[in-house]
């Protein structure tokens, strides 16, 4: 209920934007501008690229507003634009950016701090998404962090739904083996122990 609400809102705003009102074209900024850096943010981008990159998008779909098709979720049709840009942008130039994932809103995060998941492990958890694959860091991001339902994250890689849940349950699965040794190091967990499946 609460995603068909949010639809039906995008799409009140943008049929005001396709008449030209920078007033509902300013709402939908503010509605998507953070969550775009929170994906687009954490690849392999500088701060400073990134944002340049959500303005282009923003940008790209004030532009082609007349070419949006209403039968179709807004914001998987934003999403679809910036990850093209940052996809162009990545074969262009190699930067890396860490983050630090316990600073994300996110329930699986919240779960690992509350069960005393020491928080030097922090820099290795930075270390070890920076580490996959695009694909699967990008699948990971939009399904564990944007809470994307697999379906919507389909739409914007263009890819086979099995293909999504694949990617996703590879990468929190590459992230469990590298940080394990991590956590057992620091007496995190009792011995032998894996990390909670359902921190990712």
């Amino acid at each position: 209920m609460e995603k068909e609400t949010a639809k039906k809102i995008d799409h009140d705003l943008f049929r005001r934007v396709k008449t030209g009102d920078m007033v509902a074209f300013s709402t939908i900024v503010d509605r998507y501008r953070d969550r775009l850096m929170n994906v687009i943010g954490r690849m392999p981008i500088s701060r400073e690229g990134a944002e340049d990159i959500v303005q282009e998008a923003f940008l790209r779909v004030y532009q082609h507003r007349d070419s949006f098709d209403f039968k179709h979720c807004f914001s998987t049709w934003l999403y679809t634009i910036a990850l093209n840009l940052a996809r162009n942008n990545l074969r262009k130039k190699k930067r890396y950016k860490f983050f630090d994932i316990f600073d994300l809103q996110n329930k699986e995060v919240e779960t690992a701090v509350q069960a005393k998941v020491p928080s030097n492990i922090g820099p290795a958890l930075e270390q070890a998404i920076d580490s996959l694959p695009d694909k699967y860091k990008t699948a990971f991001l939009l399904r564990d962090i944007e809470e994307m339902s697999y379906d919507e994250i389909a739409r914007i890689l263009s890819v086979p739904l099995g293909t999504v849940k694949s990617r996703v349950n590879r990468a929190r699965s590459i992230l469990r083996d590298k940080l394990k040794p991590r956590l057992e190091e620091r007496n995190a967990l009792s011995k032998g122990a894996l990390l909670p499946v359902n921190i990712f």
